[in-house]
């Protein structure tokens, strides 16, 4: 196994800030929200996206993928 591959296995999967970027977002207690760790700001997971307005089913799952529109793949995270 090359170094690289160590590296990549070693690092955590984690949502990454639709503000800054950084793999910092975090679930908070209350249901749907996140909030960034680096930056701090807070977002909520929306029905509707911002970008395009298609409107999908929140699931609660623990993976990242209902946090993008299946239509245009923009966030569906919104500041707060």
């Amino acid at each position: 196994m090359s170094e690289e591959e160590k590296k990549a296995e070693s690092e955590l999967r984690r949502p990454s800030c639709p503000g800054c970027g950084e793999p910092w977002l975090r679930p908070t207690q209350l249901p749907g929200r996140f909030r960034c760790v680096y930056c701090l700001r807070r977002f909520e997971l929306v029905s509707q996206c911002p970008n395009c307005g298609e409107h999908q089913t929140i699931a609660r799952m623990s993976t990242t993928e209902d946090m993008s529109c299946q239509l245009c793949g923009d966030s569906m995270l919104r500041a707060i």
